[in-house]
């Protein structure tokens, strides 16, 4: 810390009026207009007017004789001593500063997260894949102890092994001593003479992987699938992170699926809805009949159980909704247009009133779904 004492040329117990004094015979003797423009003459007169700064201000006297510089950016501690060092001094590394001893070289590697596209029958009934993943493996030249073979880490001289140094700074409570993280070992407490050359000292190398694993039924976009231990391996041969598969399902050419069910749309005549069918369609389970009773109506729907996707984890399957959708003919001939009109007046419909109904929420939720996107 500057010595604003020995530049103004004064005792420390110097008066006041003695500190005046000083730097008014200074200030003209190293006044620009006295001492000219001599590069040395005018930084000393700075100094002169810093010093002077300080010790002509009670308060900032007082700071500075209990080891702060007040004229220092932020009125810090002299000899670079902060709060910081405060802190590391009463509380050690639960302040910020070093550890209590060496740092561990071995580390926890990192997760991965890797995405795993699935087709809708894969979802629904569950698969096995094998999956590659690019990740860190353990070196297998030095196996994992970063060192070339036939050698060994070696105990920092710089700090005996502890992987920190103390120092000792001046603060305004007197001399006090400092933990900080050994710069030639960088805490670890020990160095590497002779580091493996294939990994350069990591311990640890890229490799591709292929893994298995077994995706259970009923995922679906998003979820997640962890393979434990099977990520990265850490430095210097430290503990694998874990690989994350993030599931996203392809759309389907047909099904729409909602949850754990499954909604599809059958297009029947209007024939075969009046007078009621079995019409065989193809489900994820293969073909399976549906049964439309006489009189089957537009938008009903007919609930197949159990053909839908399998529950995440627990027994049991989603349902099938078959929504009907009844086809009106066009006639292709007079000959069909005559059976119409004669269907028409057999149920008295030559000129039929149309008759308001409550609106279906089945529209609106249509509506809403195409709104939507889905």
């Amino acid at each position: 810390m500057t010595d604003y004492y020995e530049i103004l040329g004064v005792p420390r117990d110097a008066t006041p009026e003695q500190i005046k004094k000083a730097y008014r015979r200074l200030a003209r003797e190293l006044h620009p207009d006295v001492a000219g423009t001599d590069p040395a003459s005018e930084e000393r007169f700075k100094g002169v007017s810093r010093a002077y700064d300080v010790l002509g201000n009670a308060e900032k006297r007082r700071a500075y004789d209990m080891g702060a510089d007040p004229s220092s950016p932020g009125g810090g501690m002299g000899g670079g001593f902060g709060f910081q060092d405060i802190f590391e001094t009463f509380f050690g590394a639960a302040a910020g500063g070093a550890p209590r001893g060496p740092v561990p070289r071995a580390r926890r590697g990192q997760d991965a997260l890797v995405r795993l596209d699935l087709d809708l029958a894969e979802a629904a009934f569950g698969v096995h894949r094998e999956v590659q993943v690019d990740t860190a493996v353990l070196c297998p030249t030095c196996g994992g102890t970063c060192c070339r073979p036939g050698t060994s880490p070696r105990t920092c001289e710089a700090c005996g092994g502890r992987g920190s140094v103390q120092r000792v700074a001046r603060s305004f409570l007197g001399q006090v001593m400092t933990t900080q993280p050994c710069a030639a070992c960088h805490g670890f407490g020990t160095v590497i003479p002779e580091p493996c050359t294939e990994c350069a000292g990591e311990g640890r190398v890229r490799s591709r992987r292929t893994l298995s694993v077994d995706v259970p039924a009923g995922v679906d976009t998003g979820t997640r699938i962890k393979l434990t231990g099977q990520g990265e391996v850490g430095p210097a041969g430290g503990p694998a992170g874990d690989v994350y598969l993030e599931v996203r399902e392809r759309k389907h050419e047909t099904f729409v699926r909602r949850g754990d069910d499954l909604h599809a749309t059958l297009q029947v005549p209007m024939t075969a809805a009046a007078l009621g069918t079995v019409l065989t369609m193809e489900t994820l389970d293969g073909p399976q009949e549906v049964d439309l009773r006489p009189g089957t109506q537009p938008g009903q729907v007919v609930t197949l159980r159990g053909l839908g996707i399998g529950h995440l984890h627990v027994g049991g399957r989603g349902d099938l909704h078959v929504h009907v959708e009844v086809l009106v003919p066009t006639p292709e001939d007079e000959e069909q247009a005559e059976l119409l009109r004669r269907l028409a007046a057999l149920r008295g419909e030559e000129r039929p009133e149309g008759r308001l109904s409550a609106a279906n929420p089945g529209m609106f939720a249509k509506l809403r779904d195409k709104l939507a996107g889905r």
